[in-house]
């Protein structure tokens, strides 16, 4: 039987099927002239908000919302805009059916991460939806995590010699080189992910955050992705940090010889839920402390505050930190945390302010007690007893 012959008719139509086929639907660009209308847009929209107060200037506005300068927020847009536009841009379009520009993805992600306001709201403020919130987010994370490390390294040796001239002229501390603090990010799980290990000690799942800051409360090394149900003191063992420290790779710097001839290597300034360690410096207990103990304990506590102000501060300018996260991607948890420190670095290594409201009003970890770890090393005990003499003999 001879094969069946198309015919001429079916052959058009299959041209005209192709033809159409080829043809892609162009969606048109925001050009580069137009770039500031989301901006405009958007303070028109939001800037009299019922319920929010918000700067009637502009300029303090854009940080109101976004916690940067223009300046600092055209930086981070330098930073990720070869990753938000090399990607392929389906469905990020605006309700005009307008591709959204990277400086809009941007404010969609900061505004999310700043507020913590659910998607919906978030997009609702900009004219899209909750998935475009979602993907422009997880987007921007992605991008600012491979982009912006240069902003959370430790120290070289020159910059720590600043570090530690700097705590010592602020709180008297010889060789400092930073404080350390840990926080906890709030969230609920799904029965199924539910664990005494992520359930912490009052009685929320949480996820630990812990970092080391300088003087300008700028973080020099941070761990997260561990679970809340930890102590501070297991999740220091954990840590990179603490097998560089007791491997002689970090916190190796000079030895400074003090008046009466002790040596005082470099070490940070941690709260009694950390081990005294020879690098990790923690106060004396507050029973029957001498002289020199108070006084020490005085230095110590104000130079060890900076870490907790810090945190303060990171969790009350990118709020969604702050609030109890929905089920989160617990994968996904570290890289959103990551993220804020970087921003929070980035604020100011670009010599920003923020709005006086912005940081928490108070403790960073509100409710939960102070954790209490009595391990000490004995070079650690005799460090800090050679520190509290040196303040005693009033240097």
């Amino acid at each position: 039987m001879a094969p069946h012959k198309k015919s001429k008719k079916s052959k058009r139509e299959l041209k005209k099927l192709k033809k159409r086929k080829s043809i892609s639907t162009v969606v048109p660009v925001e050009p580069k002239a137009t770039e500031s209308d989301w901006w405009d847009t958007f303070w028109r929209k939001n800037s009299s908000s019922p319920g929010c107060s918000v700067p009637s200037d502009e300029a303090a506005g854009f940080k109101h919302f976004f916690r940067v300068s223009k300046n600092t927020f055209e930086y981070i847009c330098s930073l990720v805009r070869e990753d938000l536009i090399s990607r392929p841009p389906s469905g990020l379009i605006n309700i005009e059916g307008r591709l959204l520009s990277v400086e809009k993805q941007v404010a969609i992600a900061l505004r999310r991460l700043a507020s913590g306001e659910s998607q919906v709201s978030v997009g609702a403020a900009f004219g899209v939806g909750q998935s475009t919130v979602s993907q422009v987010t997880w987007r921007f994370i992605e991008a600012l995590e491979e982009r912006a490390k240069h902003h959370l390294k430790w120290p070289d040796s020159n910059k720590m010699e600043e570090i530690k001239s700097k705590f010592e002229a602020s709180f008297g501390l010889p060789n400092c080189c930073g404080a350390i603090d840990a926080t906890h990010i709030i969230m609920t799980l799904p029965a199924v992910q539910t664990s005494d290990d992520w359930c912490d000690p009052e009685s929320n799942y949480s996820m630990l955050l812990q970092g080391i800051v300088d003087h300008e409360m700028r973080f020099l090394d941070i761990v997260t992705g561990w679970p809340g149900g930890m102590t501070v003191s297991r999740l220091l063992k954990c840590t990179g940090f603490f097998k560089l420290c007791e491997g002689g790779e970090r916190l190796n710097g000079s030895v400074r010889t003090l008046p009466g001839g002790e040596d005082i290597r470099e070490f940070i300034a941690g709260g009694v839920g950390y081990p005294l360690l020879p690098w990790l410096i923690t106060p004396y207990e507050s029973n029957g402390l001498s002289a020199s103990m108070s006084t020490f304990n005085a230095m110590h506590e104000a130079a060890r505050l900076l870490a907790v102000r810090a945190f303060s501060q990171v969790k009350g300018s990118w709020r969604i930190l702050n609030k109890v996260m929905w089920r989160p991607d617990k994968r996904k948890l570290p890289s959103i945390i990551l993220v804020c420190c970087l921003l929070h670095n980035i604020v100011i290594d670009c010599g920003d302010n923020l709005l006086p409201d912005v940081a928490l009003s108070g403790h960073h970890d509100p409710g939960y007690g102070e954790q209490c770890c009595k391990l000490v090393d004995p070079l650690g005990r005799t460090m800090r007893e050679n520190l509290a003499k040196f303040f005693h003999q009033g240097k």
